[in-house]
């Protein structure tokens, strides 16, 4: 026996309708800090786990972000340039640039979701 496409479509559509909405996919959190007059805009930055910070260079002079305990190293940043790095686990992550090692920041990483 030949079932019609039409009958096909609506059984489908009526199948997905019946099952209910679908989760959206999490969204992703971000947090910028800006390199500028020789310092990181957010000198302590506090983000949950599985944040992307992304560093903007706007100085004139090229600065590094390079991480204390080598967790994350971006190459030199030209002005107008980024570097991004995905923070997976909680903890403190400081960091300078190697250019000018007085230039200093920390990402405090906090998990995910509480126990509560």
């Amino acid at each position: 026996m030949r079932i019609p496409i039409t009958t096909m479509l609506v059984a489908t559509a009526t199948a997905l309708l019946l099952a209910g909405p679908t989760s959206a996919p999490a969204q992703m959190d971000t947090a910028r800090v800006e390199i500028q007059a020789h310092g990181f805009s957010a000198p302590t930055l506090t983000v949950k786990a599985g944040t992307t910070v992304t560093w903007t260079n706007r100085d004139d002079d090229a600065h590094t972000v390079t991480s204390v305990a080598s967790t994350f190293r971006s190459p030199g940043l030209d002005t107008g340039e980024t570097f991004s790095y995905t923070f997976t686990r909680a903890g403190t992550f400081e960091y300078f640039c190697s250019l000018h090692p007085l230039m200093t920041g920390k990402v405090v990483v906090t998990p995910e979701r509480s126990g509560s």
